[in-house]
């Protein structure tokens, strides 16, 4: 801890003096919480002297402060313009998160070949999360002609450097076939490494393979782990299938009232297979009272959010 100290008072005496790297190191100090307490509007004042000077990493960071809200007002078009500073002397990181303002349309007009472009200046540095999101530009043809040979390219170079959403895409291309045969078997070796990194999606898809026998022997309690892992972090889909699970019996007792609080859930975030669920039990008393105006009112949710069996069930409560 005195080392510790030591190491943090040469720092800022550094940094006073106009050290612009040490400027940024102090900032990082105070936006990590390490050797001293976390404070963002601290950081921020740091950040900013080092960008003030030039820094491409200080310039990037500040940028994402603001991009955020973290010490500051959230202001997209500061936050763009900074991203701009560092991305054009080079900056990896700054080039990834000026192709995501490019593509959301935050702080500039959206223009997927803007995006594209600097999420390929990032991605031919190895940075991953600006690989994994050419992939996504080229898998879906945003501003490109679709080409799932290239989106899969650029997938497997993420997911080479461990990136979790690579492999998880990577999973579901394998699974459709897609710019490869396919492939239940890869695909679930894909969607179990993302997995166990803790990426949600990839773990409800790891769960309905285990649920459906895909790839692997049928198992649901493997389907109910996965399913549970991806709940507990607050994956509404996830809690809409862990309900279902629970509703049929499959891989843990029945229990309705499990059940139903799953879908509670998922219907807290506009679920609309759970609002579906959840107003079929509301409709045959399953769990919970019954009570047809509630459960006619989830089938008009689900319905509303492209559940098409949620919409013939509403327009025949309406007759």
């Amino acid at each position: 801890m005195h080392l510790a100290s030591e190491q943090t008072s040469l720092i800022e005496m550094s940094a006073e003096y106009g050290n612009a790297q040490d400027q940024f190191n102090l900032g990082s100090m105070y936006f990590d919480g390490r050797w001293v307490e976390q404070d963002y509007r601290k950081a921020f004042q740091w950040f900013k002297k080092a960008a003030d000077q030039g820094l491409a990493s200080a310039q990037n960071i500040l940028g994402y402060m603001y991009d955020n809200g973290l010490g500051v007002r959230q202001d997209y078009i500061k936050a763009r313009q900074l991203y701009e500073k560092a991305a054009e002397q080079g900056d990896a990181l700054a080039q990834s998160n000026l192709g995501s303002m490019y593509y959301g349309g935050l702080g500039v007009r959206q223009d997927y070949v803007k995006a594209r472009h600097w999420f390929k200046m990032a991605a031919e540095q190895g940075n991953a999360q600006a690989q994994f999101n050419l992939g996504n530009i080229f898998y879906s043809g945003e501003g490109v002609d679709q080409d799932y040979r290239k989106a899969l390219q650029w997938f497997k170079k993420a997911a080479e450097q461990e990136y979790a959403p690579a492999k998880s895409s990577l999973g579901s291309m394998y699974y459709n076939g897609q710019g490869v045969q396919q492939d239940y078997m890869q695909a679930l070796q894909w969607f179990k490494k993302a997995a166990q990194q803790g990426y949600d999606i990839a773990q409800i898809n790891l769960g309905s393979m285990y649920a459906h026998g895909q790839g692997v022997q049928q198992d649901y309690m493997q389907a109910l782990q996965w399913f549970k892992k991806a709940a507990e972090q607050g994956y509404a889909p996830a809690q809409s299938s862990l309900g279902s699970m629970y509703y049929n019996g499959l891989g843990v007792r029945q229990d309705y009232i499990k059940a139903r609080q799953l879908y509670e859930k998922a219907v807290e975030q506009g679920d609309a297979l759970a609002q579906y669920n959840l107003g079929s039990m509301y409709y045959n008393g399953l769990g919970v009272r019954q009570n047809k105006a509630i459960a006619k009112d989830l089938f008009g949710q689900a319905c509303d959010n492209g559940f098409q069996n949620g919409c013939e069930i509403y327009r025949e409560l309406n007759k």
